[in-house]
């Protein structure tokens, strides 16, 4: 361990200078100190702006039925609104919807329009813009969860303020996927570049790889947000991020490091939280030696996770043993986590077991700006040598590793983490079904696919539970990855700046955000 710990200073020393993450969610808050100094800049400069440091550009389309990155998730959730939305909680709250209901068979949807709800661009919304927003979603959404949902709708239909949906079958959890049914103005065709949404701050400019600001909705039918004014500025050389932060030019940067909070020698409130993501080192499961099962359990044994996360954050973060992040309360098993206890010996016979006696070498593919991934990946580098297997890191830019490693699945292994766009279990399972296009490390697994479409089909809320956790116990025993943790969230903030919240998928919003009198 002593080993490993000096490799993973000397890296860590590099990236405190090198840069910053970017990650996912949050859940709990806390805080954990404050640097020594107090920013430079001040409010009187900026007036009632903020700028955010962001690690990476957003998707090349701001459709939101086209995001792809949790980033632009995260960015766009202040533009864009559905029916209903997730909140801090974790409930679902009434937005372009001032009310629903559900019948008792769970097959109809009835939901009353808001008055006075103005897109961004003037237009009034009405029930014909809710009915197309629907429509488009299911035509075009690159959320295959979202769109099997959609697809069990057999009517929608409006009188008057009244959205009627039917179902060809009860689904415990479709108010979910209506929050990602976003509503967008009937007829409007410049949502690629110019969104138009809802939400409580309107769209004004993109510049690709600077800069995306955003400001207050004036005509928002709920409480208006605070500030006047959010620029997202866009980083991709980290150290140019890093070094903002330190001059106190940024009000704002979440997904901080241990380290890096360690090193920050401005006046920053840094609150902890957790990313909701599901970090692990993703296996392509269709490549030698993954495509072996006891190979895939014989890495799972020959790391060991609570050291990884000593020496990577202090101890912060969460153990996972699945798919699945504790917010997702119901769903979560944090049993699974102990299935595969570190066992050096363990490791090396299931190695042998499966032809390689003398271990094997591989490539673990990671994104250079996702600096906990790539300090995860040192340790685990250094953990396997144990088992004789030699691993190399391959960083790789960001739009690399999504073309490359998610989009054409050309990788042997990569650490990186998943999170959900919705508040249920389909949302981070649905991509390991065999014919999932999202299903980047080639997982196929006949009994998985049939209990996760069970699942799906399932009316009553307990037995979909049921059946969904035992989708995460097939993927534990098929260690169809090396599971590792929900990440610890660090946020650097603003002292003058009040508000933040943490929620329970990957989302900020900006419009709990207040500069403090």
């Amino acid at each position: 361990m002593a080993v490993i710990k000096r490799i993973l200073a000397v890296f860590l020393a590099m990236a405190v200078t090198a840069g910053l993450l970017c990650g996912c969610g949050g859940t709990t808050t806390q805080n954990p100190g404050t640097s020594d100094e107090t920013t430079d800049s001040s409010r009187a400069d900026r007036g009632n702006e903020i700028t955010v440091g962001i690690a990476q550009d957003l998707d090349d389309s701001l459709d939101p039925n086209l995001m792809t990155a949790a980033g632009t998730r995260e960015v766009m959730f202040n533009v864009f609104e559905g029916l209903v939305k997730p909140n801090s909680d974790g409930d679902y709250v009434c937005a372009v919807a001032s009310d629903y209901e559900k019948s008792e068979d769970g097959l109809t949807y009835t939901f009353t329009l808001r008055d006075n709800v103005v897109f961004h661009n003037g237009q009034s919304c009405t029930a014909d813009d809710v009915i197309y927003s629907f429509e488009t979603c299911a035509a075009t959404s690159v959320t295959s969860a979202v769109v099997t949902a959609l697809s069990a709708i057999t009517d929608i239909s409006a009188q008057g303020n009244t959205i009627t949906i039917t179902l060809s079958a009860p689904n415990p959890d479709f108010i979910s996927y209506v929050s990602s049914v976003y509503i967008m103005p009937k007829g409007y065709t410049e949502q690629s570049t110019a969104p138009v949404g809802t939400g409580p701050f309107r769209f004004v400019s993109r510049s690709v790889q600077e800069n995306f600001i955003l400001e207050r909705n004036e005509d928002y039918y709920g409480e208006a947000a605070k500030l006047d004014k959010v620029t997202y500025k866009i980083y991709e050389d980290n150290n140019a991020l890093f070094t903002a932060l330190n001059s106190g030019a940024l009000d704002l940067v979440a997904h901080l490091t241990i380290d890096q909070v360690n090193n920050l020698s401005n006046g920053y409130n840094v609150l902890e939280g957790t990313m909701n993501l599901v970090q692990a080192l993703y296996l392509n499961n269709a490549e030698e030696p993954f495509d072996n099962e006891l190979v895939r359990q014989a890495l799972c044994y020959a790391v060991d996770v609570d050291s990884m996360l000593e020496l990577t954050a202090e101890g912060h973060g969460t153990k996972l043993g699945s798919s699945m992040y504790p917010a997702f309360g119901k769903y979560f098993d944090p049993a699974l986590a102990e299935a595969y206890p570190y066992d050096v010996e363990k490791a090396k016979e299931l190695l042998a077991e499966a032809g390689y006696e003398n271990g094997f070498g591989f490539t673990i593919t990671v994104p250079s700006n996702y600096q906990p991934h790539v300090d995860t990946a040192v340790v685990l580098v250094e953990q396997l040598k144990a088992v004789g297997i030699d691993a190399q890191i391959q960083q790789v830019e960001w739009n690399t590793w999504l073309t490359e490693v998610y989009g054409n699945r050309n990788f042997e292994a990569t650490v990186c983490g998943f999170d959900a766009s919705t508040l249920n279990a389909s949302a981070l399972l649905a991509r390991w079904v065999s014919d999932n296009d999202k299903n980047m490390i080639n997982y196929n697994n006949a009994l998985y696919d049939e209990t996760f479409a069970q699942a799906q089909s399932a009316a009553d809320e307990a037995e979909q539970t049921a059946l969904y956790k035992q989708c995460l116990e097939i993927l534990s025993d098929t260690a169809a990855n090396v599971y590792l943790q929900d990440l610890a969230d660090f946020v650097a903030v603003n002292p003058e700046l009040q508000g933040f919240t943490f929620y329970p998928l990957y989302v900020i919003d900006m419009s709990c955000l207040y500069f403090a009198d």
